[in-house]
């Protein structure tokens, strides 16, 4: 049976088939070339890190007659493993050990949970004059050196009674609100509104909104405010310095400080100590890194 077109001598049309895609080959892919020089170039700067580090083990291993000598860098021989034990009483290290622990995790903690909830509050109204002239206020705290406010400070926290672990706490939680906010805010814009809204349509409060959906989604970003927060409230000097009175009350940093004389430092001993402050935050840091890339990443993602 024929078709009209060839009843009539005419060719019957050849319609175009699909196009196929010119794939590239992944040999000319320039995103996928690796610049060897630059590589080796941070890998270099990376493995710096190592040398101060291994310095400070050489001199905590030590004695002061073999510090007088040579370039510093010559691996002890002996090794004078007596350091550490002096350094763990001559600075209290157990009570001064469990003072900045306090600190750190009621820093931790109150800063995860104030900061989030602020966060939350500025981003889901940031387009209202008031809580975008709220976020521009805390953002400017940035811009404040802390020796400017500090000697009001230690005026008002003597007044109030918080010249105490739960003052550091407090002053922590305040003093990390800026920064945090600002990461927490960019974060929490990204998460779709038709999340909350789908639970609100079933009737969820705000505060349960937040507790049950934006909280838990908040997972990466509390590791990176998190380990920020730790790190801070861990190696910081001039605030326990300055706010702290009780002498039973004094942090690492505080303790340590114990080692700079008037004429004279003892560097093996001080040294020793150094490393034995150094080791418990080096671990946390060492298991909970993947959290705080994933973080990183996750909040440029998104």
């Amino acid at each position: 049976m024929t078709t009209a077109g060839t009843v009539l001598g005419q060719a019957e049309p050849v319609l175009p088939g699909p196009r196929r895609r010119r794939t590239k080959n992944v040999a000319d892919d320039d995103t996928r070339k690796i610049n060897w020089w630059v590589t080796a170039l941070i890998a270099v700067c990376s493995l710096t890190i190592l040398v101060p580090l291994y310095l400070a083990v050489v001199v905590a291993l030590k004695t002061p007659d073999q510090l007088t000598t040579g370039t510093g860098f010559e691996w002890p021989n002996p090794i004078r493993w007596e350091n550490f034990p002096e350094a763990w009483e001559r600075t209290n290290f157990s009570q001064a050990l469990m003072n900045t622990a306090i600190i750190t995790v009621g820093s931790v903690v109150f800063t995860l949970l104030t900061s989030s909830v602020v966060a939350y509050g500025i981003a889901r109204n940031i387009h209202r004059p008031f809580f975008k002239g709220v976020f521009f206020y805390l953002l400017a705290a940035l811009f404040i050196p802390f020796p400017i406010i500090m000697l009001p400070l230690v005026k008002q926290t003597s007044l109030l009674g918080l010249d105490n672990q739960a003052g550091m706490i407090v002053l922590y939680t305040i003093y990390g609100l800026s920064l945090n906010i600002f990461i927490y805010t960019a974060y929490i814009r990204s998460i779709p509104i038709e999340l909350e809204e789908a639970a609100r349509v079933d009737g969820a409060s705000t505060w349960r909104v937040f507790r049950q959906i934006i909280f838990p989604l908040l997972t990466p970003m509390n590791a990176t405010v998190g380990i920020l927060t730790c790190v801070w409230a861990w190696n910081d000097f001039i605030m326990p310095l300055v706010v702290l009175t009780d002498p039973g009350a004094r942090t690492l940093s505080l303790a340590q400080y114990v080692f700079q004389g008037q004429f004279n430092t003892d560097y093996t001993v001080a040294f020793a100590s150094y490393l034995m402050a150094m080791a418990p935050l080096l671990v946390v840091y060492i298991f909970s890194q993947r959290w705080v890339i994933s973080g990183v990443t996750r909040g440029s993602i998104k």
